[in-house]
């Protein structure tokens, strides 16, 4: 099973969007796949896909349920199905409070002897729910700031995709990568792979290209630059929708920028699934939107 985190440590870089085309572009290809967002904000990746209605439903079953080992239904039940067959662990309210949780219930374990390590508990709930022998992908979403969601997150997929604004603004970022792992590795005391850096919003300046040669002097792999499409993902989010799904249901017409982010998209998907050794069944011409979406196999 292929498995990865979209982060970045900077905000507003179009992590929860390219998590949300990523998926897609993966399941279109005829791969099934699990996504998992542990963003506690609002606007994350459960708005995008429209199951976001019961975040504050406080006698549902939640993801955290199960993260403190005290669920109250099977894990299945917390799937929801969106486009493309894409499935989603939808976002909840309690995920605000998973670090007093975690803390609270390794205090209750270690009352009686039993180890209770907080940020395996995600790792440990996929592997019960026999994850990795029904999806072929699975991607997680956590916040940008450091803590539960993201240590969780990291423990789980051992893999890093990262996004990040090639601009002045972003720059610290970009040179601070290396360190960004390096310090993430010692502190979760695991390997994490980076499997790509993905530039989002460039315009093809100087700057942005002196930017993103230091990201491959780094030694991280580039194998897509999106360029800024601004109109574009925010119909997305207006729609609820992917890229996708928004240029083939919501543009009147075709537009070849468009298509080319799109082909993009599918293109960085192949790019992730050859570094996790998966072939996809069925992939379609990239950025193709001529032909039915293929089935997601069972």
């Amino acid at each position: 099973m292929l498995s990865y985190a979209v982060y970045s440590e900077a905000g507003g870089v179009g992590k929860t969007t390219l998590s949300a085309n990523l998926a897609v572009a993966h399941a279109r290809a005829g791969l099934d796949v699990l996504v998992v967002p542990l963003d506690p904000q609002d606007g994350d990746l459960s708005y995008l896909f429209d199951v976001d209605d019961d975040r504050a439903n406080t006698d549902t079953d939640t993801l955290v349920h199960h993260l403190v080992g005290r669920a109250t239904d099977d894990f299945t039940e917390l799937v929801r199905t969106v486009e493309h067959g894409v499935d989603i662990i939808p976002e909840h309210n309690r995920l605000e409070d998973l670090g007093e949780a975690l803390r609270k219930e390794q205090e209750a374990r270690s009352d009686f002897g039993e180890s209770f390590p907080m940020w395996t508990q995600l790792q440990r709930v996929l592997r019960e729910a026999n994850v990795n022998k029904h999806y072929d992908v699975l991607i997680v979403d956590p916040p940008a700031s450091s803590g539960p969601h993201l240590y969780n997150a990291l423990d789980a997929t051992r893999n890093l995709v990262l996004p990040l604004e090639p601009s002045g603004k972003g720059q610290a970022s970009v040179s601070g990568l290396d360190d960004l792992v390096t310090n993430l590795e010692e502190q979760l005391e695991i390997n994490i792979g980076v499997l790509a850096a993905v530039p989002n919003r460039f315009k093809g300046t100087r700057d942005q290209d002196s930017i993103i040669e230091e990201i491959e002097t780094q030694g991280f792999d580039v194998p897509a630059i999106l360029r800024d499409r601004t109109s574009l993902l925010e119909g997305c989010w207006r729609k609820k929708c992917s890229a996708f799904t928004y240029v083939r249901e919501h543009r009147d017409r075709r537009r070849e920028y468009e298509l080319e982010t799109l082909e993009k998209f599918d293109r960085l998907a192949r790019h992730l699934e050859a570094q996790g050794d998966i072939e996809a069944p069925a992939p379609p011409e990239a950025g193709s939107l001529e032909r039915e979406d293929v089935e997601v196999r069972a």
